[in-house]
C-alpha cells in the first residue's frame, strides 16, 4: 500500500502517523519543502522515501513529487496531511491521481466556507447560528435588527480565528464597513455558550471507529484578540446529545477515513429563534486532528496510541484498538513570554511531578491560540483541573461552570 503524506515533518507530534503506517507495513512517502538531510531523525526513520519541493505551497511541485512517486511504486493508494491549510491541495491531489481514499475537490466548500457548512447541519438536522454574507451596510444592518448584537464576524472560508470580530454596537458596524476586507466576511448571531468539541477517526463509511470530547472554557476569538492565556481538557465521558450530534454531522458532511475536530456551543441560556438554555448549536467543522499537542492529550487520556487507530483506519478501515476507557482527565495550560506570574513554572513542575506528563514550547505560527510554553497533566479527578490551572496561569478563579 502506497501512502503520500504531506509536510511529514510539521507540526512536530505529526511524524507519529508515519511511524504507526510503518508498523502496518505501509510504504509512507513523505512530500516536504525541508532538505532531507534537515528533518529530524523520527521522520527519517518512518519514510520509505522523501521528494523535497521548494515550496508546499507550489501545487505544481508537489504534483511533480506525487508523479514521481507513481511512477517509482505505482498507484497511490492514500494521500493525507491532517493539516486544515492543506484541505483543497490534498483534495486537488487526490482527484488528479484519482485516489478513491477521502475528500475530493467537488466536496471541499462544505468543510471550507462556513455559509456552506450550514446547508450540512440541516441535514444532519443540527441547528446553528443564523448568518449573513456581508455585502452591504444597510443589509448587514437589517440582520443585526432580527438577531440583535452583539454579532460575530470572520472569513467564510478561513482557518482558525484569524480577522474574527466581535461587534457590540452600531459604531463597531461602521468601523468594520470602513476598514478593507480581503475575503469574503460571513455575520452570525452571537451564540453565548460554552465551547466544546466532539473530536475523533471515522472510516471509509463515515462511521466514527474512536471518539473523544474537550472542553474550551475561553473561546479561540477572545484569547487571539485578548491575548488571554488558554486552557483546555478532555473529557472522560461524552455527553449522548454530543455523540448523537456528532454522528449525524459526520454522516452528512463528506468525512470519509480521516479524523475530525467538530465544535459546538451549548447555549448558557435560551434565545429566541436559537434555541433553549443547554441545546447545541453547531459552529463548525474541522477535518483535521484538533490542534497543538491534543492528539497526545488523547493518549494520555486512555494510554493508547490515537496515531495508530489512524494507521488501522487507513490499512483494515477499523480503529482494532479498544478506546472506549478513558483512565484520565488530560489538561492543556500555556503560558505566555509576555505575561509575569505569581507561581514560578519550576514549582508548579515539582508539585504536580506525578501528574505532568509533557512540556514545551508552541511554534510561533499556533502560539497566537495556544500560548508559548505549555505543560499537558492528567487527574484521574475533575476536582483537580481547577487548582492546577490556576497556578500554571496565575487566574485567581474560574466560575464553577467553565470547569
Amino acid at each position: 500500500m502506497n501512502v503520500v503524506f504531506i509536510s511529514p515533518n510539521f507540526p512536530k507530534n505529526f511524524y507519529n502517523f508515519c511511524r504507526a503506517l510503518r508498523e502496518n507495513y505501509v510504504r509512507v512517502l513523505g512530500i516536504g519543502d525541508e532538505k532531507y538531510e534537515n528533518l529530524d531523525e523520527n521522520v527519517k526513520m518512518y519514510l520509505n522515501d522523501y521528494y523535497e519541493v521548494d515550496s508546499l505551497e507550489n501545487y505544481d511541485s508537489v504534483l511533480r513529487g506525487c508523479g514521481y512517486f507513481t511512477y517509482k511504486y505505482g498507484h497511490i493508494d492514500f494521500i493525507e496531511s491532517n493539516n486544515e491549510y492543506w484541505l483543497m491541495q490534498d483534495a486537488m491531489l487526490r482527484t488528479d491521481f484519482n485516489v478513491a481514499s477521502g475528500i475530493k475537490v467537488d466536496e471541499i466548500k462544505y468543510i471550507r466556507y462556513k455559509s456552506e457548512m450550514k446547508k450540512c447541519y440541516k441535514k444532519a438536522k443540527v441547528k446553528t447560528a443564523r448568518f449573513h454574507l456581508v455585502d452591504t451596510f444597510e443589509k448587514a444592518k437589517k440582520f443585526i435588527d432580527e438577531v440583535g448584537y452583539p454579532v460575530v464576524v470572520k472569513p467564510d472560508d478561513g482557518v482558525g480565528a484569524s480577522e474574527t470580530h466581535k461587534l457590540k454596537c452600531e459604531q463597531d458596524l461602521i468601523d468594520f464597513f470602513n476598514y478593507p476586507h480581503q475575503h469574503q466576511m460571513i455575520m452570525e448571531e452571537f451564540v453565548n455558550g460554552d465551547l466544546i468539541s466532539y473530536d475523533g477517526i471515522a472510516n471509509s463509511r463515515q462511521d466514527v471507529i474512536y471518539e473523544t470530547g474537550h472542553i474550551f472554557p475561553f473561546q479561540v476569538m477572545n484569547i487571539v484578540n485578548d491575548e488571554l492565556d488558554c486552557f483546555y481538557y478532555s473529557r472522560k465521558e461524552i455527553p449522548e446529545d454530543l455523540r448523537k450530534a456528532g454522528q449525524a454531522v459526520i454522516k452528512a458532511f463528506p468525512c470519509r477515513s480521516r479524523c475530525f475536530h467538530l465544535e459546538f456551543f451549548r447555549l448558557r441560556e435560551d434565545k429566541k429563534g436559537l434555541g433553549k438554555k443547554g441545546d447545541l448549536i453547531g459552529l463548525e467543522v474541522n477535518m483535521r486532528p484538533p490542534g497543538g499537542p491534543t492528539l497526545d492529550m488523547m493518549n494520555y487520556a486512555a494510554d493508547i496510541d490515537v496515531y495508530r487507530i489512524w494507521a488501522n483506519m487507513v490499512v483494515y478501515d477499523e480503529a482494532l484498538i479498544d478506546s472506549t476507557h478513558k483512565k484520565y482527565y488530560t489538561v492543556y495550560a500555556a503560558r505566555r513570554k509576555k505575561h509575569t506570574y505569581k507561581i514560578e513554572l519550576e514549582d508548579i513542575k515539582k508539585e504536580y511531578e506525578d501528574n505532568i506528563v509533557m512540556e514545551e514550547d508552541m511554534p510561533e505560527v499556533t502560539a497566537g491560540a495556544m500560548g508559548d510554553h505549555y505543560l499537558i497533566a492528567r487527574f484521574e479527578d475533575k476536582e483537580a483541573i481547577d487548582p492546577f490551572v490556576k497556578k500554571v496561569i496565575e487566574a485567581d478563579s474560574y466560575a464553577d461552570e467553565l470547569l
